[in-house]
């Protein structure tokens, strides 16, 4: 990809390994960064909460980010953005406060991690605002580059998964109380969904996609499968 949250939660028991031997093949991935991304209801959250478990089962040091959020000031930007009551807030805004966040965490976290050599997950990213304000929103895709640029420094993933869902699919997934981002209907999200696909066709050394309409474990064979292969080469 051209210059192209840590969560605070209770341990996650990791479910029986479905790739072979994860454990060979896992410790390699130590100061690589890795990207979970795709549309909402895609499961995209609970894949990586189960890769980040295997990571660390394998002795993998692991640091996780979602976003927007993962600083303190990073989730006081979240609030606002998934907030239903600012339904006021223009597409720029919308997109400059995403990198706000995103330039926090870079600081914060990520070069920190990486520098430490440890393994960087990502709950969305970059790619999130290419197909959610780009493709979606209709912001000029140059634009949103040249904020990312800004905000991410030299933090750009090694690879971003896209987990690909279809829109029926996904909306009965996901939570009967919608944030501001989810309400904003199914045209706009079959906009996100090609967005994404367009992004992995225009950078597939970095993108790739898992078929995310399955059942979670074969969803989760698939993701270990795909990593594995990619991060091999």
């Amino acid at each position: 990809m051209s210059a192209p949250a840590p969560l605070q939660s209770s341990p996650v028991q990791a479910p029986a390994p479905t790739n072979p031997d994860p454990q060979s093949w896992l410790p390699a991935l130590a100061g690589k960064f890795i990207v979970f991304d795709g549309p909402d209801g895609s499961g995209k959250s609970t894949q990586y909460t189960r890769f980040a478990a295997l990571a660390r089962n394998a002795g993998v040091p692991v640091a996780e980010i979602r976003e927007p959020g993962g600083t303190a000031v990073g989730e006081r930007i979240r609030e606002i953005l998934l907030d239903p009551i600012h339904n006021e807030m223009s597409l720029r805004c919308e997109m400059m406060l995403y990198m706000a966040s995103r330039a926090q965490v870079v600081e914060e976290k990520i070069l920190p991690a990486l520098k430490r050599g440890e393994l960087v997950l990502a709950d969305r990213y970059v790619s999130s605002t290419f197909a959610y304000q780009g493709a979606a929103g209709g912001l000029p895709i140059d634009e949103i580059q040249a904020v990312a640029t800004a905000a991410c420094r030299d933090a750009w993933p090694d690879l971003v998964v896209i987990f690909d869902v279809d829109q029926q699919t996904a909306a009965s997934r996901l939570n009967p109380l919608l944030d501001r981002m989810e309400q904003k209907g199914a045209e706009f999200h079959a906009r996100v969904r090609q967005g994404y696909l367009d992004e992995a066709q225009r950078h597939p050394n970095h993108y790739t996609i898992v078929d995310a309409t399955k059942s979670e474990d074969i969803v989760t064979t698939s993701m270990l499968d795909t990593i594995r292969d990619r991060m091999s080469k």
